[in-house]
């Protein structure tokens, strides 16, 4: 009868093992996502000392605290948003934003430099961009949305120039993430452009 009870146990124990080693070797990875910029250098973006090439400094972003987390977040309904558990960004959000941000706007603006947030004070700058975004995100399948407040500031951050509310809508097209960040990145795309074509208008 002992026998029978300790064989029993090790079959018990070597089936649990082997639902536990099944379930590890079985369980998804991780994956890892980054913006990328979505714009095209123009001709008239290469620096020059004849031509009054600018110096931007952008930041900071300001990203709510739902969006400040290491997982892509996507709505399921107008005040539901989900988490993705393997789907995540290489690095912080709002820094990616920002990188992408400076690298879109240097397409389309003629640019000596251009400085992250935060830069070394003994470095000029013509113009601070800084931004709160207050939405950036969506449906896998359906649309993304970005709706962020902007400023641009003097160099010296002594006067506003302007101030804007702008939202920006673009679809998805797959049901995966790989397809939303790249709907993401394309949202930057368009944004830059708003803030490049203001840019321009303004004295320099």
């Amino acid at each position: 009868m002992k026998s029978y009870s300790f064989r029993l146990l090790a079959v018990i124990i070597v089936c649990a093992l082997w639902v536990v080693l099944h379930g590890c070797t079985s369980s998804p990875s991780s994956r890892f996502y980054v913006l990328t910029s979505t714009t095209a250098p123009g001709p008239e973006t290469k620096p020059s000392a004849e031509d009054g090439c600018l110096s931007l400094g952008i930041g900071p972003v300001i990203l709510p605290d739902y969006l400040d987390v290491p997982q892509i977040v996507t709505r399921k309904a107008p005040n539901e948003l989900s988490l993705a558990e393997y789907d995540h960004w290489a690095e912080p959000l709002k820094d990616n934003f920002a990188r992408v941000l400076a690298k879109d706007l240097s397409n389309q603006v003629c640019t000596k430099v251009i400085l992250l947030f935060p830069w070394r004070g003994g470095i000029p700058v013509d113009y601070r961009v800084e931004m709160n975004v207050l939405r950036l995100d969506g449906s896998l399948g359906e649309n993304v949305s970005l709706e962020v407040w902007w400023m641009v500031f003097s160099g010296d951050r002594a006067r506003m120039l302007l101030a804007k509310r702008s939202t920006f809508t673009e679809a998805v097209g797959g049901q995966d993430y790989k397809s939303f960040v790249s709907a993401q990145s394309r949202l930057l795309g368009h944004f830059s452009d708003e803030i490049a074509a203001a840019i321009k208008t303004l004295p320099k």
